[in-house]
Parts: structure tokens; sequence; C-alpha cells
């Protein structure tokens, strides 16, 4: 570090001191035996290597070559054996004299560089180096020229002189379980272990020269600066550099200071320099008065004033505030009502949107009926109109004009009946075909299944190409022939198909398809074959049902092949008095009268032509709004519609619970405690307006009066007696609660006072 300018007089006079005061240092010469020479440097930048670092772009084998060999270079090098005349002369002892030991690891090739002495055994140079590689000194085995070293032997003994350096090589016995690793980090690599310093002695031209130990400290000491020769050039680091910092001693008593934890302060006075003056007109003085001021004094105001000047302010300011927080106030309520208004609109307009489309759905189902349902509609219509008709008669004809009036009504009715039947026919015809379409459509169809990925797979096997051979072929024969010669190819296909198993079946239609060939070769009409092709049509969809001919409709026929089947899954019916499937009746309580689906709708239409559309909304608006809030809930998915049909009937008697609506269509089932899951003894039947309000109750208890609670839980009660005799609702019953017994003294009450009961549910109204 050089001086500054301020700093060359200093040097200056410190030149003219005694020579015995301030001696010049001679810089030591120092020699790198580990360093490259400067061509192998100047290879390595070639060679896109960096020379500073141990990392070579090469391959591992490369690698660990290249470091042998800078090893065998860096052990070739010349050995410094000039000895100073003096240290011979002083007869230093030969053994304590230390060497290079250069120590390739075999196989990676990494090398160790140690300062040891030559008069040291093997043995004690593999403990050294077992305690750096942390393996047991009995695996090492050490080689020089190829031939192993005994551990008795000294490096002197080997030829190592004083001061010099040698090669050896060294391997571990078990390499799998003490393999040979430096522990030393990698970016050490590049810098050497031991260096011979050449240094001069007392004499003028006597030179010693001495191996020096490199040590790598844990942590890396700053630079703090250092000093320079002005003449000589010569360079002297800060001694912090070279040497561990010292440790101030504790004097072994713990001091509390002051001084760190109060605050020093200081007064000091200061006058300000400057002079002030002012100026006045005076004799042969004049001063402007353009811009003087003239200043009056105001009235004096007290504390008391002034405060009550400032409260003043203040109750104006808050006036302010909280006028504006009262318009916020008001505009947050008028936002309110507002969104409230325009909710009710947009659920009053959803709810006549959705009973206009009730109605001409209703009206579309008059028209044209395509479901088993509307023509339960139409009869229920139809008994309505006849029940109306025959109460005008009563009330307003009488004696021989009454009879024929109601002589008239019957043939009118039996008209209707008539024209419904026509419907009806057409319906089944229609609907017949629209089933044996579905039913050959899903056999046909592959199976299919949803991949790990999110993608669908299909699949054909040979039943399924099988099953859709057959329904392409039952499709061409039941379409109506354009040209002969194509019913032709069609009925030749199909002869050619059926032969393929011989049984009374496929003989009788192959006879049939040979009559049919027969006829249209001598020109028949095609008026006169419907019958035949309506034969063949049905024999052949025979032919498609058999198992044993479309393995693939086993799993869609309803009467399953096996008879052990029959027996467990089948049972009578006490109306038509037929064997039929489990599926056949329906799982409500009427089903213990032993009537099939098909027995209770004939009688349905012929005596009661009752209407169960409505029924089947109100279910299916049920099992919606349990969907959306619980997941849990299963006695909704256990109801059928006779369950909902009694529940509404009998046990709410078909109106609501509040305001006695009695449209079936507005009426929902709701949940009576929204706490609850939904079941028969915890809901309420109430109309669409009155839901939403209800829904929003947290404790129904604190609500309702205590007259219409006991009227609800009565009704609750009824329901439980009812629907615990059906087994599979009655397995997810929970206990009877107790009653109140300030309820049940209320009921009585009421009912002595008032002395009004219904008489259909047995309950004070």
């Amino acid at each position: 570090m050089e001086q500054t300018e301020s700093q060359e007089p200093a040097m200056k006079e410190g030149e003219n001191m005694d020579e015995n005061t301030m001696e010049e240092p001679q810089p030591a010469e120092v020699s790198f035996l580990d360093e490259p020479p400067e061509d192998d440097r100047k290879q390595h930048r070639e060679d896109g290597e960096d020379p500073t670092t141990c990392a070579p772009t090469s391959s591992p084998l490369k690698q660990m070559s290249e470091v042998v060999e800078e090893a065998e270079t860096q052990a070739n090098l010349p050995e410094v054996t000039e000895q100073p005349a003096e240290s011979q002369s002083n007869g230093d002892d030969v053994g304590t004299s230390t060497a290079t030991v250069k120590v390739v690891l075999v196989p990676e090739g990494h090398v160790m560089t140690v300062a040891f002495a030559i008069g040291l055994s093997i043995g004690e140079l593999k403990q050294h180096l077992a305690s750096e590689l942390r393996v047991p000194p009995e695996v090492l085995h050490i080689f020089l020229d190829g031939q192993v070293v005994e551990n008795q032997q000294a490096l002197m003994d080997l030829g190592v002189q004083p001061h010099g350096s040698t090669r050896m090589e060294m391997s571990s016995a078990d390499p799998h379980t003490y393999p040979l690793r430096p522990l030393r980090p990698p970016e050490h690599d590049n810098m050497p272990d031991v260096i011979t310093v050449r240094v001069q002695t007392g004499d003028e031209n006597g030179f010693q020269e001495v191996v020096v130990e490199i040590q790598r400290p844990p942590q890396r000491k700053p630079f703090l600066g250092g000093y320079k020769h002005r003449l000589t050039g010569a360079v002297y680091h800060h001694a912090s550099t070279q040497t561990h910092p010292q440790r101030r001693p504790g004097r072994g008593v713990e001091v509390f200071s002051r001084d760190t934890q109060t605050v020093e302060v200081k007064s000091h006075s200061q006058q300000c320099p400057a002079d002030v003056s002012t100026q006045m007109t005076g004799i042969g003085c004049y001063i402007s008065c353009t811009n003087d001021k003239l200043l009056t004094p105001r009235g004096y105001s007290t504390a008391a004033e002034y405060h009550e000047r400032r409260l003043k302010a203040v109750i104006c300011l808050q006036a302010a505030a909280r006028c504006w927080l009262a318009k916020q106030a008001v505009g947050r309520l008028r936002h309110d009502r507002d969104r409230r208004l325009a909710w009710l609109e947009v659920q009053e307009r959803r709810r006549r949107e959705e009973k206009e489309e009730q109605l001409r759905d209703r009206r579309r189902r008059w028209n044209d009926p395509q479901r088993r349902e509307d023509f339960n509609l139409l009869y229920h219509a139809l008994d309505k109109w006849r029940k109306e008709e025959e109460q005008l008669i009563n009330a307003t004809l009488k004696g021989a004009e009454r009879k024929v009036a109601l002589c008239a009504l019957l043939e009118q009715e039996l008209e209707y009946i008539k024209n419904i039947g026509l419907k009806q026919i057409i319906f089944d015809k229609t609907n017949a075909d629209r089933s044996i379409r579905n039913f050959l459509d899903k056999s046909a169809a592959p199976y299919h299944w949803k991949s790990a990925k999110g993608k669908w797979i299909e699949m054909d096997t040979m039943n399924t190409v099988r099953a859709r051979e057959l329904r392409d072929l039952f499709n061409d024969i039941s379409a109506p022939p354009v040209k002969q010669s194509d019913r032709l190819q069609v009925l030749m296909m199909l002869k050619h198909t059926v032969k393929e198993h011989d049984c009374q079946l496929t003989r009788d239609l192959v006879d049939l398809v040979d009559r049919e060939v027969d006829l249209m070769t001598r020109c028949v009409k095609a008026s006169s074959l419907k019958g035949l092709r309506q034969r063949i049509n049905t024999l052949f969809l025979q032919y498609i049902k058999t198992p044993a001919f479309n393995p693939q409709v086993a799993k869609l026929l309803k009467v399953p092949q096996d008879v052990s089947l029959l027996k467990n899954n089948m049972l009578l019916c006490g109306s038509c008095h037929r064997y039929l499937s489990i599926t056949s009746f329906s799982p409500t309580l009427s089903s213990t009268e032993g009537r099939c689906r098909d027995c209770a709708r004939l009688d349905n239409i012929a005596r009661d032509r009752d209407d169960f559309s409505c029924y089947k909304h109100i279910l299916k608006r049920l099992r919606e709004d349990e969907q959306l809030i619980s997941k849990h809930s299963k006695i909704p998915f256990l109801m059928q519609v006779e369950d909902i049909r009694y529940l509404i009937d009998v046990i709410w008697s078909k109106q609501s619970a509040l305001l006695d609506c009695t449209d079936l269509y507005n009426l929902v089932l709701v949940r009576w405690d929204q706490q609850k899951h939904w079941s028969p003894w915890n809901c309420i039947l109430l109309s669409k307006e009155e839901t939403s309000a209800h829904s929003q109750l947290k404790d129904v208890y604190m609500a309702y009066e205590a007259e219409f609670i006991c009227r609800i839980e009565q009704r609750h009660m009824l329901a439980r007696q009812h629907f615990s005799q059906i087994p599979v609702i009655a397995a997810h019953m929970d206990p009877e609660p107790h009653a109140v017994l300030d309820n049940l003294l209320i009921s009585k009450t009421i009912a002595t006072a008032t002395g009004k009961h219904d008489t259909h549910t047995g309950m004070a109204r």
C-alpha cells in the first residue's frame, strides 16, 4: 500500500535516521514446487480449462489421467539438493529433516501431498494418511515403483533425500467398504499443501531451503491493508492477515456500565454575532413609508371563549359528519330494499313462469299423450268433468229429464273413453317399436369406461359385434322395401344367417322366407304380403332375443334364464293371478295388497282415475332440494309416489299448514327443523311463497306459537306411526322422542275450549 503525498516529508525525514534503527528487510525468494509450468498453463487455456481450478471440461477418466500425469510431473521436478555449507557444518540431524511425499490414491487418481520426516517409518505414514482419509490403517497398501513397501521401512531407507520429494501410490484392500476419497473440498485441490521456500541466511551467499506446510483456515480473513517502502518497493502486509486475532482477556467480574444506559446531555448558549439595528426618519434622513403596514389591536379573548369557539366548530363538524354517515346508512338501506324487492320480483316471476309452464305442459299432455302418466291425466280430467256435469244435472233436472240427461252423459263419456283408448293403442304401438329399437341398441353397444387420464375407452367383443350385425339385419328386414331386388337380397342374407343354427324356430323362419320369395316372384302385391312380413319380423326378433343365438342379450332380458333365480324373485299378483318379477310390484305399503303395477293402473283407470303427476313433481323437487342441502340425506330417495300421496292427502289434508293453499302444483315439502335431515316426521307442507321465509328460521320453536307447534307435532306422530310399518324407511328411523308435557297440556286445553276436531285426522284444528 503506497503512502500519500502528505506522508512524503515524514518518509524523507526517516531516510536520514540511523541505519541501525531502520533496516531495510530483503524479500525472501519463494519457489512453488506444485505450480505447473507456464507452457502447461497456456495449453490449459487453449483447451478451454481454467488453470486456477481443478474442474476440467473432459471426462472423469481423462481427468484422473491428467491428475496422475500432473503428480508424476511434480514428482519428477528437479530436487534442490544444494545445502548451505553452514547447515552442513552445524551437523543437523538427517533423520529429522522433512521431505515432500506425494501419494496418488488408486483408482480415483487424487493426489495427497504431505511434509514428512524422512526418519519416520511407512507405518507411521499410514497412520497419518488413515486419519486424514478416516479409514483403518490396516486396509492401506503403499507402493513405490510397483513394489509393496513394508511398514518398518523408513523414507531414508527408500532413497529419499532431506528436503526432497517422492511419489508413491496407495490403494485400499477393501475398496467397497473403505473407499479412498479425500475429505477436503475439491475447490482446494488447485492449491498445493506443501511448498519449499528458499530463504537467505546470515551470510551473504548462504541460502537455506525450508519446507512450509500450508494450513487452510475454515474462515476467510479480511484484508486490512499493509505498507510499501517507497524507495525499495518492499510490501509489508498487516499482521492481522498472518496471525490469529488475540482475544482480550476477561477481568472475571461482571460489570454494568452506566454509560451504556444513559444519554449525555449538554447545554450550551450561543449569541448571534450579527448586529441588529433600526432606522427612522430624522433631520437629513428620509425613510419611505409606502410599504409600511398599520396594525391595530383586536379584542382580547379569554381561554373560555376560545374553547367555546372550538367546541362550536367541533359540533358543526360532527353534525356534518353524522349527516354524511346517516346518508350513507340510508343509501345502504335503500340499496338493500331495492335488492330485496328485485329478488322478490324475480322469485315471483319465476313462480309465475313455472306455473305457466306447468299449465302448458298439462295442455300438451292432454292433446298429445306421450307417457302412461299422461293417460292418467286424461282419465282424471274426464272423471272430474263427469262429476261436475252429474252434479249440475242433479241440481237442475228431476224425474225423466234427469234420467235422459244422465244417459246422454254416459254416452258422451263412452265416446271420450273410446277416443282415449284409440290414442292409447297408437301410443302402445309406437312405444313398442321404440322399446325394441332401444333394446337392440343396448345389446349392440360396445363396452366403455373412463381411463386414468380422463378419456373414454370403447371396446368391442365378439358378442357385441354379433349383436350389431343382427341389429342391422333386423332394421333392414323391418324397413319398408323400395325395390324388389333389395328385398330379395335382404331375405337371402337373413336365410344364411339363421341357417347357422338348426332348431324349430330357425326352420319356421326359413320356411316363411322361402314363401315370401316365392310370392314376390309371382308379382303378389305388397299389401298382401304385409302379414307375412310381420310374422318374419316377429320370429326374427324372437331369434335375436334368444341367448343361444345372441349371447349379448342375456343380461338385458327381464326373465332370467336360470330357473333358480325365478324362485327367489317371483311373486303372485292377487288380482291377475300371475307370477311376476318382484320389480313389477311397488315397494310401498300398498304392495301388501298383492297387486302388480299393471293391475293398479287398470283399477285407477276404471274406478279411481287419480293423477299422480303432481305428486311426482313434488317428490322430484324434494329430492333436488335435499341434494343441494345435504348429500347424506337418504329417506327422500327411498320414498315413492304412493308414499308422497299418502303423506300429502292423509297427513296434511292436501293443504298448506299456514295459509290453507290447496293447489297441489304450488305445494312443496320442506324440513320442519333445518338442523335435522328430512323425513316424514320432520317435514311441513307449505306453498312456494312460504318456503323461502320458513327456510331462514333457525329455531322454529321460537318463531311459531305453541298451538301451531302442537298441531305440527301431532301430524309428525301420525306420519311416524304409518311409515314405521315400511321396513325400508323404518331402518333409518330415529328413536321416538318423548312428548313435551307443556305441549300436551296446551293441546288438551284448546280441544276442550274450542270443541272442534278434525274428523279425518283426529287432531285439534
